[in-house]
């Protein structure tokens, strides 16, 4: 028997508490075996009100380690049924908790996540090992929906110790999809590696849990309940993080545009956290008509669909956007709120280009940037289109790592607070993940700046205007993403290796007309803590600036993502109008030649195409 078997096992037998001697019991009905009892509680109502201070009792729960409990840069995620294992969650929660130590005692947190299945049961469970714990406080947002941007703003706010984050972002939920969970630390930020490190390192080793004996709260009505020294408050997922919004951006402006009856936007929230959000900021902020949301209900299993923003999962916003009556703006938010998609009437922006078209027009648009920008960032992955824009303001690009704590550590130092990467993330210093009403709010900023002259019925600036304005400022970085995803890891580890060895000794590769400048494993160090980032994607850069990169995604919770990246430059405006595909055809092919990836995946097309 295998050592995760072995732990599976182990779990699955009677867990013996040793203040009270009670075994947990098992309800068919749930998809988790309840650590603790549950009864019901009495809530209190109004937001200041609070239940009767009951004793608090800590229960050790024996356990045994389980193989595979790694965190990365988007926290442990992995099916949702390996999730509801007896103990799985706990363990990790707990070893979170020891990692953090003495640090963590009488400290408050944040919970919340993105609505999918298993996070109401998930809730409960944190919220016993945190009072087991230690914690003063856990405050969960109402019905435990809160978007990752949103989390982000809760943490700052209300100066938190840190939060937790339970959400696959945009991967599918469900009890035969996935599940996952992260920590953000007390600036909002993901948890670094040295804390990440420890909670595996606990993980390996773990042999109790320490759980109180409270009762499950109830999450859909707002309070407080007090449990001896330990409260649970139950908030409402908006308020502060619409509160944010408001220090960054001219609302009065935003919605004089949005109220307009020749001024149509729709947002698809795809049935996932941003439902919680749209309604009450663009249609009752902002002033835009009801219908203007679609798929605005946030569901367990976000309606059967794949929440990720792109050309293929948001296929119905896409259709919409393609009619010949379609509205000025379209956009849509992913699983956990943080990434996004902006169109146009039958245009497209892609992510690249629209983290440089913010970039260029934040300082005349939005007034949180009046100042100036203080630096920008992108993921090396993403399209150089930014660096020609922190060229022409005087300020410095950061090209960093895939993964959003590398841009914090830069705008923790002051050097940046517009960033982003090619995987529909955009967002700014003011909270510390990516944030995708946050870019849709900057779109509709710029949209309102160019309008704002233009009488009612008048001839609008549309987006595709705007883009192409920046082009002809800028020069067009041609840009693509090809993603192979659920390619078994052993084939997928194959072609990274292949590539590898290439980079080793290049001059024995043909890369056709291209001519190679160089070609390395992208490594980064970070020029405020020092810290050395390894293997981050493969880069074949040419003389012409034309570039491909590979390289495996860690979002996904089952097999292996291989990401292909094409960019080619042209500054000759006759070329802005070309399709991307074309554009970048001779590239693409010679990208494939190399990698030889098609013979060792047998992937004949890739799953989505960026």
């Amino acid at each position: 028997m295998n050592a995760t078997l072995q732990a599976s096992a182990a779990n699955r037998a009677p867990c013996f508490r040793t203040q009270r001697n009670i075994a947990a019991t098992v309800s068919p009905a749930r998809p988790l075996q309840r650590l603790l009892q549950s009864r019901p509680v009495r809530q209190s109502t109004g937001r200041n009100l609070r239940l009767g201070v009951m004793a608090l009792t800590v229960n050790s729960v024996p356990t045994k380690p389980f193989e595979g409990q790694k965190t990365g840069t988007s926290g442990l995620r992995k099916k949702t049924e390996v999730f509801t294992q007896e103990n799985y969650l706990a363990n990790w929660v707990q070893s979170l908790f020891s990692s953090l130590g003495d640090e963590v005692k009488g400290q408050t947190i944040a919970l919340g996540g993105d609505g999918r299945y298993f996070n109401k049961d998930a809730a409960q469970i944190i919220c016993k090992i945190a009072a087991g714990n230690g914690l003063k406080k856990v405050v969960v947002a109402k019905d435990g929906i809160l978007a990752t941007p949103a989390a982000s703003a809760l943490i700052r706010r209300r100066k938190l110790f840190g939060g937790l984050i339970m959400s696959a972002s945009h991967n599918p939920g469900g009890p035969k999809e996935d599940w996952g969970i992260k920590f953000n630390y007390n600036s909002g930020e993901p948890a670094p590696e040295r804390i990440t490190d420890k909670i595996f390192s606990f993980t390996e080793k773990i042999d109790s849990i320490s759980q109180a004996d409270i009762p499950d709260v109830d999450l859909s009505k707002i309070g407080v309940n007090t449990f001896g020294d330990f409260e649970v408050e139950v908030v409402d997922s908006v308020e502060d993080y619409l509160a944010t919004l408001k220090e960054v951006f001219d609302f009065p402006a935003l919605k004089a545009l949005v109220s307009r009856s020749d001024f149509p936007i729709v947002f698809d929230a795809m049935n996932a956290v941003t439902g919680a959000y749209a309604n009450p900021i663009l249609v009752n902020e902002l002033g835009a008509s009801p219908d203007s949301v679609m798929n605005g209900t946030p569901k367990e299993d976000f309606g059967g669909g794949h929440p990720d923003p792109n050309l293929t999962y948001a296929h119905e916003l896409v259709e919409l956007m393609w009619k010949d009556d379609a509205p000025v703006l379209g956009a849509a938010s992913d699983g956990d709120g943080d990434r996004n998609m902006i169109l146009g009437k039958q245009f497209f922006v892609n992510p690249s280009d629209s983290l440089a078209i913010i970039a260029a027009n934040a300082q005349a648009t939005i007034p949180y940037f009046k100042g100036g920008l203080k630096g920008v960032a992108r993921s090396m992955p993403t399209g150089a289109a930014i660096d020609r824009v922190a060229k022409d303001l005087g300020v410095e690009c950061f090209e960093t790592p895939t993964g959003w704590k590398f841009f914090c550590s830069a705008m923790d130092n002051g050097k940046c607070n517009i960033c982003g990467e090619e995987s529909f993330g955009t967002g700014s210093d003011h909270v510390r993940e990516k944030d995708g009403i946050w870019a849709v709010l900057a779109w509709l900023s710029i949209l309102a700046h160019k309008n704002k002259d233009v009488p009612e019925g008048g001839k609008l600036v549309t987006v595709k205007d705007i883009a192409e304005a920046h082009w002809q400022k800028y020069g067009r970085n041609f840009f693509s993403r090809y993603d192979y995803e659920g390619v078994d890891s052993a084939k997928a580890d194959d072609v990274v290796n292949g590539l590898r060895e290439i980079i080793k000794d290049p001059s024995k590769t043909d890369f056709g007309k291209f001519e190679l400048d160089t070609a390395d494993d992208f490594e980064y160090t970070d020029p405020f803590t020092g810290d050395v980032a390894k293997k981050q994607g493969i880069r074949f850069l040419f003389k012409d600036g034309s570039r491909f990169v590979f390289r495996l995604s860690g979002t996904g919770s089952s097999g292996a993502t291989i990401r292909m990246y094409v960019e080619q430059y042209s500054d000759d405006p006759a070329t802005y109008s070309v399709e991307t595909k074309d554009a970048l055809a001779d590239i693409i092919n010679v990208a494939l030649k190399v990698s030889d990836l098609t013979a060792k995946t047998g992937r004949k097309e890739p799953t989505v195409i960026t």
